[in-house]
């Protein structure tokens, strides 16, 4: 009898997305729904990317250079110059969106068996990613009550065995929100260094930090250039998802060679994808300060509706555009698939991520959800209705 490969059988579905027939299934009905459990921002993608592709006037669409287009290449480095990071652009590996980011870095640095650390709850295909690399994660537990800040660096220690090879952190954080300090990544970059590991960083919600607070990168620690890896991409800085846009960033030359040849296997990143990604650096602070100051406002009025509900817990958000919120429910998948299947006001429901996929450990974030606020807030607002009444008449209510 054929089999399925172990890997196959072991790779986790997405907690984001494993839902959508049950939403499909209610839009067939009829119902509106309010998605609220994935990060695609309804933000207009910048002009000058949109005008690019508009007045392409191409014979052929070709293959590009495995490593991405030299021209987007060095732009991007420019780009990450204006930040004080000292790269150039053979340090950037252009990939196809940040997950093969993630999954190249992965198959260049981990063999079979080799163990990463991860703060919990994480973005939850770095499991899947982990899977097809062969590794094994680890966790450290960071919790609401806690505002989901760095766990203690005691935690990691213990982790940490003969197998280990890297920790991975992902900075402002996808599902919590919460942006690591300077002195947090500073102090993890010392067990970085005492231990020789990795240290992998997802910075792709970096544009997005609120309240006055200022990313830092980890390209920025001293001491460990070599162990330092970034991952990048382009679909929610410039809000366009579609263009599967990302790069791996290191100084190390031999993470970099490793990557380009998995790179080579796949031929090439999206040619179109580069046009709009290389136009999209160009766009003006004028942009970004108005998408700012839009997810500002609905930050605002999300976490303020959502804490007003009778059980409800959400931490304020301090970057990208995510929060996990505690919820007086007895299971927050059964509830999500609740509201898709027999629930909705006035012909309207809401989508949410149930949280326990953002965790590795069982049994965790089983009452939590995460929530995107990607929705204009005419739309946030009638979400937020809906699922105050959901919440009161939810046969699962916990309190």
């Amino acid at each position: 009898m054929l089999q399925i490969s172990d890997k196959g059988k072991m790779v986790p579905a997405s907690p984001i997305r494993k839902l959508v027939p049950y939403a499909n299934q209610a839009k067939e009905r009829g119902i509106r729904v309010f998605h609220l459990n994935i990060g695609q921002p309804d933000i207009r993608t910048p002009e000058i990317a949109l005008e690019v592709i508009r007045r392409l006037q191409m014979s052929v669409i070709e293959y590009t250079d495995s490593a991405g287009n030299h021209t987007l290449r060095s732009k991007l480095a420019s780009y990450y110059q204006k930040l004080g990071i000292s790269i150039n652009e053979d340090n950037i590996l252009i990939t196809t969106g940040g997950s093969e980011a993630i999954l190249f870095a992965f198959m260049s640095t981990l063999n079979e068996g080799d163990e990463i650390i991860i703060p919990e709850p994480f973005y939850a295909n770095y499991a899947a990613f982990a899977v097809m690399a062969g590794a094994k994660i680890k966790t450290v537990t960071a919790t609401i009550e806690n505002n989901f800040a760095l766990p203690a660096i005691s935690e990691f220690e213990k982790q940490i065995t003969p197998r280990t090879k890297g920790i991975v952190i992902i900075n402002p954080n996808n599902p919590t929100g919460y942006l690591y300090s300077q002195s947090e990544l500073e102090a993890l970059g010392k067990i970085i260094k005492k231990h020789n590991l990795y240290l992998y960083s997802d910075e792709v919600y970096r544009r997005y930090c609120y309240d006055g607070l200022k990313h830092f990168s980890v390209m920025n620690l001293k001491g460990i250039e070599e162990n330092t890896i970034l991952f990048d991409s382009m679909s929610k800085r410039y809000s366009e998802c579609g263009i599967r846009v990302g790069a791996i960033i290191s100084r190390n030359k031999e993470i970099l060679n490793a990557a380009l040849k998995f790179g080579m296997a796949r031929l090439c990143p999206p040619a179109l994808g580069q046009i709009a990604a290389e136009a999209s650096l160009e766009t003006t602070e004028e942009y970004f300060h108005n998408v700012y100051e839009e997810y500002i406002r609905r930050r605002d009025y999300m976490v303020e509706a959502l804490n007003k509900m009778p059980g409800v817990i959400c931490p304020t958000p301090q970057g990208a555009f995510y929060s996990i919120v505690k919820l007086p429910v007895d299971d927050s998948e059964k509830f999500a698939k609740w509201l898709l299947e027999e629930f909705d006001h006035n012909r309207q429901t809401v989508m949410l991520a149930p949280a326990s996929g953002f965790y590795h450990t069982p049994g965790l974030g089983k009452n939590e959800v995460r929530i995107a606020y990607v929705l204009k807030i005419s739309d946030l607002q009638k979400a937020m209705e809906v699922l105050d009444i959901a919440l009161k008449i939810y046969p699962g209510r916990t309190e």
